[in-house]
């Protein structure tokens, strides 16, 4: 086979697994028991993550995958957002490989937890096509979690909450962790320094 074939046949695969997840997603949007659909997205990563060849695990580790360790699901680190519109600024975000990233920092989420105020810059991945990507971290970060934050919204790749009304849906409970937490050969944007929360997160995945 070819290598053009190759990378053919991996670009076809991928698109599979964006698929899927974009699916997944609209799953979520539209369920109404909200436990019942964090429930629903932890098995179906499980299995993306065991049986698909897009899988950031490699396949020595997909012999024995036992599933994505994740906190409790917690409803109360649902919320949704006030989304404040920003002076648009071009970012470069640090990444897990060699180069920065670019994004375009266009407005900010503000939100309330566990009784105090907080808030999330929103990125747009400037590249065709573009897409809103929301990291953070968090007090659990470096420990319980990766180090190099978790992802709230990716959305061309499909992890988008929605929104309720006009306010912008942030669940900590699908937060999930960057390919390249998984595998080097993977390179992932980092959570930069504006998404720093100053509390602990104990929601979504997390490191064994």
């Amino acid at each position: 086979m070819s290598e053009l074939a190759t990378r053919e046949i991996e670009l076809l695969e991928l698109l599979d697994w964006k698929r899927r997840i974009f699916a997944l997603y609209a799953e979520i949007r539209a369920a109404v028991d909200r436990a019942g659909a964090w429930e629903h997205w932890r098995s179906v990563r499980d299995e993306l993550f065991r049986t698909h060849p897009s899988s950031p695990l490699d396949e020595a580790a997909r012999r024995t995958y036992a599933g994505i360790p994740c906190f409790d699901y917690d409803p109360e680190l649902r919320v949704t957002a006030r989304v404040e519109r920003l002076d648009s600024q071009g970012v470069r975000i640090g990444s897990s490989g060699d180069a920065p990233i670019a994004f375009e920092r266009f407005a900010a989420a503000h939100f309330t937890l566990d009784g105090a105020d907080h808030a999330l810059e929103l990125y747009w991945l400037t590249a065709y096509g573009g897409g809103i990507f929301v990291p953070f971290r968090d007090g659990t970060s470096g420990a319980e979690t990766y180090g190099g934050g978790r992802y709230l919204l990716d959305t061309v790749k499909g992890a988008d909450l929605g929104m309720d009304g006009d306010r912008l849906v942030l669940d900590f409970n699908y937060a999930y962790n960057p390919s390249c937490s998984y595998d080097p050969r993977w390179v992932c944007p980092l959570s930069p320094p504006a998404n720093r929360l100053p509390v602990a997160i104990r929601a979504g995945e997390r490191m064994q």
